[in-house]
């Protein structure tokens, strides 16, 4: 059976038949654990953050080209967001959340 990966507004696909690493690329935990924060995988490289209570705070993005995290954060009320940056490390970019 497929698995079907959405991110707005793009669906990935992927095969039952796929390569276990390009499975496991998608279920790529966040590199730190941060208090109070919840981050699910929501494509390669993109993880989506959310609080204890179930809110999605934003994503951080993991830049192909370089080992940089760029974050964008959600708009209250709305379903757009807005870019705050980008960090050197995965903790600096989670530390937007806090």
């Amino acid at each position: 059976m497929p698995t079907t990966v959405m991110t707005n507004p793009v669906v990935w696909e992927v095969p039952a038949t796929a390569a276990p690493s390009t499975r496991a690329l998608l279920r790529e935990p966040f590199p730190e654990a941060v208090r109070g924060l919840t981050f699910t995988p929501a494509a390669p490289g993109l993880w989506r953050v959310t609080r204890a209570d179930g809110l999605v705070l934003g994503h951080i993005e993991r830049r192909s080209d370089s080992e940089r995290y760029r974050v964008r954060r959600m708009r209250a009320g709305t379903l757009r967001s807005l870019p705050v940056g980008e960090f050197w490390s995965p903790r600096e970019a989670a530390d937007v959340f806090q």
